[in-house]
């Protein structure tokens, strides 16, 4: 499996703006980066009266859309509760796999915290791979201001190299 990290914080605090400015910097660096988002909801992604949803709801067990520039799966699948599965089924190849949302996994965890949000942290030190922060933390865990990507994908490929 390849390197798993996960990205926490609280709802509205900027995990998906943060992996929007990361993703480019991790790709500059030549890395193939896969990302596994949480999904609280027992929804579907695709939207109803769409093709492919129809096509699930018909009962395929998978159905893939394809278009010129992506191509997206959609599968039937009990026990995604089950991360580690997921990953090993759909992420292999890839030299980094980032989820978004899994506050509690077992995977060192990269947290983003505003202080207008809360002055409390989610995670212990010890799970924390690194802090994403507008305020200090009295702490050994590398912390990187919000805007700081370049440091943050810095800091993840040599994590990566060492790992």
């Amino acid at each position: 499996m390849p390197p798993i990290v996960s990205v926490v914080a609280r709802s509205n605090t900027g995990k998906t703006t943060l992996l929007e400015g990361l993703l480019p910097a991790l790709k500059a660096a030549g890395l193939r980066v896969a990302v596994v988002k949480h999904h609280h909801h027992t929804s579907s992604f695709d939207t109803p009266g769409k093709d492919t949803f129809r096509l699930a709801e018909a009962g395929a067990d998978l159905v893939v859309g394809v278009s010129p520039v992506q191509v997206a799966t959609f599968s039937r699948e009990t026990g995604s509760d089950d991360l580690d599965s997921v990953i090993a089924r759909h992420c292999a190849g890839y030299d980094l796999v980032i989820t978004e949302g899994y506050k509690r996994g077992d995977y060192p965890k990269i947290e983003v915290h505003r202080a207008a949000r809360s002055t409390e942290l989610l995670c212990d030190f010890g799970e924390m791979l690194a802090l994403v922060t507008d305020t200090g933390w009295d702490t050994d865990v590398p912390q990187f201001s919000l805007d700081d990507i370049d440091g943050l994908a810095g800091f993840l490929a040599a994590w990566l190299d060492n790992d």
